[in-house]
């Protein structure tokens, strides 16, 4: 199944039902009367969160979604049927964003939460509505009240514990594959990964996060360069981001640096999240290169550096224990 995580779609509420004029005409009734019903409500628009979705690909053939009109009122002061709302299934973390793609309309992170991005019109009133005292055959009935449209973008982030971030080649997909039982597509050529990946990690039986690939950030992606930073997206839940630099080129502080500046101008508050830094592919570098190169990486960054390879398995362990200390401190942190 292809990956699709943008989407536009229309989407039109259920305009109310008529009311109607109609008066009583019954044999041995000496005196009738206005007896028009009032009409239904239109359907709402409503979309929901489930499990077993991962992409909004079906959105890319049925882009227009509408609710049908109330039923119109009836004599007998009969009231007309309600009609059903139209439910729309996203995968959970999907964010419906108005037209402007600013303005947040629902953040559905959960199965089973709801919606209502457009509501259905109330039903207008029967002639049977406005017999007063005074006016005791009125011949007035309204038309129901139109449902609300309007254009949403559909946007999926999503759902997961920890992030890699890293530039094309730095041996995200190799890392995947090693922590978890995903198995991406490994080449030696850049932006192998065209779309993002999700792996469980699972330490034991009692700890396991969800840990996510996405492609490759090049200088200039916040501005379109390569795959562009929108693939950022599905990492902004994550509680804690796992930055991998390949220690085979010779300046990974400028490749640290670049990363960065992509997390800067993207924005979102990706550059303020906690990040962990590890210099990836030891088992090609020399014990020279691996002790220069993690100097220079812990004086850029302030913190620790870890060491590991995804191709050998060396250290990989040990980044898997402190992603899940840091999702642990994160989940302990919301559920108080």
């Amino acid at each position: 199944m292809k990956f699709l995580d943008e989407a536009k779609v229309y989407l039109k509420a259920g305009d109310g039902g008529d009311g109607v004029i109609a008066f009583r005409r019954e044999k041995f009734i000496e005196f009738g009367g206005p007896d028009g019903g009032n009409g239904g409500k239109g359907g709402d628009v409503i979309v929901e969160a489930v499990d077993g979705l991962n992409t909004l690909i079906d959105f890319r053939y049925t882009q227009h979604f509408r609710a049908r009109k109330g039923g119109n009122g009836a004599g007998s002061d009969r009231t007309g049927a309600g009609s059903e709302d139209v439910v729309i299934k996203v995968p959970v973390g999907t964010v419906v964003l108005d037209e402007d793609k600013e303005t947040v309309l629902a953040d559905l992170t959960e199965p089973g939460q709801r919606a209502t991005l457009c509501r259905g019109g109330d039903g207008g009133h029967g002639n049977a509505h406005f017999k007063t005292s005074t006016n005791r055959a009125p011949r007035r009935a309204d038309p129901g009240w139109p449902g609300e449209e309007r254009w949403v973008w559909l946007r999926l982030k999503l759902i997961a514990d920890a992030g890699l971030l890293g530039l094309p080649n730095a041996g995200k997909s190799t890392f995947l594959a090693a922590a978890s039982a995903a198995r991406p597509k490994i080449a030696d050529y850049p932006f192998t990964t065209l779309h993002p990946q999700l792996g469980v990690v699972r330490l034991n039986a009692s700890e396991e996060f969800v840990l996510a690939d996405i492609p490759g950030l090049i200088e200039g992606a916040h501005e379109g360069a390569g795959l562009g930073d929108r693939f950022l997206g599905h990492v902004e839940r994550c509680a804690v981001l796992l930055h991998l630099i390949d220690g085979t080129q010779a300046d990974p502080v400028a490749a640290w640096r670049t990363v960065q500046g992509e997390l800067e101008g993207y924005g979102g508050g990706l550059a303020d999240k906690p990040e962990i830094v590890a210099l990836n592919k030891t088992d090609a570098m020399t014990p020279q290169a691996r002790t220069s190169r993690l100097k220079a990486l812990e004086r850029a960054t302030g913190n620790r550096v870890l060491l590991i390879s995804g191709a050998s398995g060396e250290g990989v362990p040990e980044a898997l224990r402190t992603l899940m200390d840091a999702v642990t401190a994160d989940r302990a942190r919301r559920a108080g």
